[in-house]
């Protein structure tokens, strides 16, 4: 991957705006347009896409195929096909004292947008804001994390010869280019990946008063009800925790079961892996690897530090970056295992006496970017999600939330803030710009009382007819007068509103 010369940057940022000002973004079917290419970049080269995941995470192309490329294209179409209703022009919500000012609102692009992505789903978290970016009618750079060297490098060529040049633009670095990226003044930022790295992006955008959205992780709990079908639920968490080999954001992170069913938990856990690997993980084509030879150590540490039982897994292979799938039962809530998301196949499970200790368990850490719960118990559900707080809430499912058609895709507290999907998304990347358009005439007949100098006689005229006042506290009395005066305001704002 060749890296973006530093002294490029901010030439580039300049060209953006530049492209911006010209005002042809602001034009919907311009939008369109270039949604359509994005669409076409995706679909035409699908299998540069599958073997660029491949050679970055070695990420079957079963996993690529379903979990990324269809995701990303379908969001693309979903975009495309809507931006025009999103970007409408709407009339405010009738107010009897302010709709002769014909109120109305405007969905404005914010500018030049910086779009920072993480290496675990290179294609799909990089075109879902950008995609977003675009409907709005923005300009945009991306950062592709450069630990997906194969997928950044990919992506810098396919937007260059299928994006407009003025329109989008990659930057491809590292520490030192993204540093570069946030000393300049953009007019919002939206980072994708982990906490610490947050705090940095925070920090450089408050200096220019930009704002933020954070899409980030967290330690993502599984709370089991003990009269779920626990094969169902020890499926779907296994499935959940090996799809790319855990590096997922939505991934879950450990697992809450009731003391009375751990053992029968586990078993099921311990049958279901046999049937996912067969031949044993090593030689499954079917498992994900690590990222780098860093974040496998990491994870190395978590599993070398863990007090609690290893009951399968624990294999390390650093040549290859392989960390197999590992269960560990009861490690201490106070080692690193479980203070950190854990990034990677590796499931703890820890048991609980009942609903309301799992529920105090959650609630003595950060929010979570999502809680799950399996359960067909409509009270069980509906006492985790009332007493708990996360990005999403999902029950008796896991990672298919993300695809929900309509639904938000954001953290709360750590887990991040700010939406970047679909119509969240467009609304992320627009300004809601408020416009009225008084008619000159009610001034000679109503709106005369408003100037100096002030008199008595028109306070009380202005207060009654204007007042809405808490009956509790001061109930209006209308007075036979006042009938007429409000009839006659309605009477000449309406024939405002259809005149002008």
């Amino acid at each position: 991957m060749q890296y973006t010369p530093l002294e490029d940057i901010p030439r580039i940022r300049e060209a953006l705006r530049d492209g911006f000002r010209s005002g042809k973004t602001k034009i919907v079917a311009f939008r369109k347009e270039q949604l359509r290419q994005l669409g076409y970049m995706v679909q035409e080269n699908k299998q540069a896409w599958l073997d660029a995941f491949k050679a970055d995470l070695g990420r079957p192309y079963f996993e690529g195929e379903i979990h990324e490329f269809i995701a990303t294209v379908t969001a693309i179409k979903d975009t495309y096909k809507s931006v025009e209703k999103w970007a409408k022009t709407e009339n405010a919500p009738f107010d009897i004292s302010s709709f002769s000012m014909h109120p109305k609102i405007r969905k404005e692009p914010k500018g030049t947008v910086l779009i920072i992505v993480p290496f675990n789903y290179p294609l799909f978290l990089s075109i879902t804001p950008l995609m977003a970016a675009i409907a709005a009618g923005n300009t945009a750079v991306l950062k592709p994390s450069e630990h997906a060297p194969t997928c950044a490098a990919l992506l810098h060529d396919l937007i260059g010869k299928y994006l407009d040049h003025d329109v989008v633009r990659v930057v491809q670095g590292g520490v030192e280019e993204t540093t570069k990226l946030l000393e300049l003044q953009w007019d919002h930022i939206s980072y994708t990946g982990n906490p610490r790295v947050a705090r940095i992006v925070s920090a450089a955008a408050a200096k220019h008063l930009t704002p933020i959205t954070l899409e980030l992780g967290g330690k993502n709990p599984v709370i089991i009800d003990p009269r779920c079908d626990l094969e169902t639920a020890a499926r779907r968490i296994l499935w959940a925790k090996c799809a790319n080999a855990g590096q997922i954001c939505v991934a879950p992170d450990y697992v809450l079961v009731p003391r009375e069913v751990q053992g029968k938990f586990i078993q099921m856990l311990k049958k279901i892996h046999e049937e996912f690997f067969p031949d044993g993980p090593a030689k499954s084509d079917s498992l994900s690897r690590i990222v780098s030879a860093a974040h496998t150590q990491r994870l190395a540490s978590l599993i070398q530090q863990t007090k609690g039982e290893i009951v399968f897994g624990g294999d390390i292979d650093m040549e290859s970056r392989y960390v197999s799938p590992t269960l560990v039962l009861n490690p201490s809530p106070g080692e690193p295992l479980m203070k950190e998301e854990i990034f990677g196949p590796i499931l703890p499970v820890l048991p609980v006496n009942d609903v309301d200790e799992a529920i105090e368990f959650i609630n003595a850490r950060d929010h979570p970017l999502v809680i799950y719960v399996f359960s067909d118990s409509s009270d069980f559900q509906a006492t985790v999600v009332d007493n708990t707080q996360s990005g999403a809430f999902a029950c008796n499912e896991l990672l298919f939330h993300v695809a929900a058609y309509g639904l938000p895709l954001g953290g709360t507290g750590l887990s991040g803030h700010g939406l970047i999907r679909g119509k969240f998304g467009f609304d992320t990347f627009s300004h809601f710009r408020g416009c009225v358009n008084q008619a000159g005439w009610l001034d000679k007949v109503l709106l005369w009382r408003r100037y100096a100098p002030y008199t008595e006689s028109n306070r009380r005229f202005l207060a009654r007819a204007t007042a809405d006042l808490f009956p509790e506290r001061e109930r209006r009395e209308w007075s036979l007068w006042s009938l007429p005066v409000v009839g006659t305001i309605v009477t000449l704002a309406a024939a405002g509103a259809l005149l002008f």
